[in-house]
């Protein structure tokens, strides 16, 4: 009976959100309770070891590192200085601001990991200068959404550091094996948005000949001060980490000083920024830590309960074929990442799906890098799309939500395509760890 009292805690959460409480609260306050009732004045001892398990966890010190990080480059400057040098060769493509955007998210995203502050910087750069060569609304709000949530499947990724010790996977193993699923999304997209700009040029009209006078040499020497630190910073967190130099909280902090050392030499390193930096990592990482709690804890009594012992049975009592379990398991995440955030849907569904996972014989690594990619999918997907409520706070009124619901379609598409690959060829995810016999942290 006490296992099926378990299965209570997840109508309660979704009671909580649908209220309004704040995600790390009701899964604090679900856990305090349930535990409570099932197992009395133990519950408090075992809550406070989920604190403790937490607070000592050496992978997620990495979470506030890479968040420092992307504030860094955000605020000193070093990001629009990039977008810049990457406008200056692609703005003769079809769709070549559209190509910049993504180009620069997939830099971002593989420099920082913060999957909001990418989408916002790229849009904050690259609207204004869409809007003024009359790209179509639904093409921008696409590609802008895209762009900032290519943080999702492209290392180093915050989810990923979140997901790793939830799952009891290698977080280097993982990084390894989102590599080429990311890629190859960051690919599809360049190649929409130059196809639909070829075809359809009154969509994305190309920059007019008078507009750029600058040099050859002039372009090479732009995007050599602005690309090549970014690369070397970029070599020094993700490189590091899959050559096995160095630990994911190692190579986080390691780029965390040289987002400080770049900022320096580009002269843009001030009280101010520091200030703001250091606050914004504070209050994101606070947030980030407070749902890791949360969810440890809820995932503890849940665990603690018999519910995992339930759902497997219940599972295994449908009849359905593993295939169709797993479909069910992506699903679920799938649609949960509509009204949760990402790290929320970590927390509440690997604990539960892992153990599930590993008894159907499923590769571990493989099945992480699907649920990352059906996470991202969800990220874009409407009515509920964290990535265009991003987007709705930096857009000027004129492009409206039908533009952006519009505009993300096919780059869900292009995801769904990606996903498709990965079910289909597991090589994909698990060469490169294959091949680089992911590091085991």
């Amino acid at each position: 009976m006490s296992s099926y009292l378990a299965l209570l805690m997840f109508p309660a959460l979704m009671a909580f959100i649908i209220a309004g409480f704040p995600i790390a609260f009701s899964m604090i306050l679900i856990a305090s309770g349930f535990g409570i009732i099932q197992f009395g004045d133990v519950a408090a001892y075992q809550l406070l070891t989920k604190i403790e398990d937490t607070a000592s966890n050496s992978i997620l010190a990495a979470v506030p590192l890479f968040i420092f990080m992307g504030a860094m480059l955000e605020r000193s400057g070093i990001a629009e200085r990039l977008f810049e040098a990457i406008h200056i060769w692609t703005r003769r493509l079809p769709g070549g601001l559209g190509v910049g955007a993504i180009i620069m998210g997939t830099l971002f995203a593989a420099s920082s990991g913060v999957v909001g502050a990418t989408e916002a910087v790229i849009g904050m750069l690259a609207i204004p200068v869409m809007l003024k060569h009359h790209y179509s609304k639904s093409l921008m709000s696409g590609t802008i959404c895209a762009s900032g949530s290519l943080g999702t499947a492209i290392p180093p990724s915050i989810t990923v550091v979140v997901l790793g010790p939830v799952a009891g996977v290698s977080v280097g193993s993982l990084f390894s094996g989102l590599l080429i699923p990311g890629f190859l999304m960051a690919v599809m997209f360049l190649v929409y948005i130059i196809g639909v700009s070829y075809f359809r040029p009154e969509m994305a009209p190309r920059v007019e000949q008078n507009e750029s006078d600058i040099s050859w040499q002039e372009k090479m020497r732009i995007t050599l001060v602005a690309l090549l630190p970014t690369m070397l910073l970029i070599f020094t967190v993700l490189g590091t980490i899959l050559m096995g130099l160095a630990t994911p909280t190692e190579a986080a902090a390691c780029g965390a000083l040289g987002s400080v050392i770049l900022a320096l030499a580009y002269r843009n390193l001030t009280r101010d920024v520091l200030w703001q930096s250091a606050i914004k990592t504070m209050n994101i990482s606070a947030m980030i830590l407070l749902i890791v709690l949360g969810g440890s804890m809820f995932a503890g009594v849940f665990f603690a309960s018999g519910g995992m012992a339930t759902v497997q049975s219940l599972l295994m009592d449908t009849g359905l074929n593993p295939w169709m379990i797993l479909g069910l398991i992506l699903l679920i995440a799938f649609i949960a990442g509509f009204v949760l955030d990402l790290i929320s849907v970590v927390l509440i569904i690997i604990p539960v799906a892992m153990p599930i996972v590993r008894m159907l014989g499923f590769d571990e690594i493989w099945f992480c890098v699907a649920f990352l990619v059906v996470l991202q999918t969800s990220y874009l997907t409407p009515p509920l799309a964290p990535a265009i409520f991003y987007l709705r706070a930096i857009t000027p009124p004129e492009v409206t939500l039908k533009h952006m619901y519009k505009g993300v379609v096919p780059f869900i598409i292009a995801q769904l395509v990606v996903l498709a690959l990965v079910l289909a060829f597991p090589a994909i995810a698990l060469w490169l760890p294959d091949a680089m016999s992911g590091p085991s942290w």
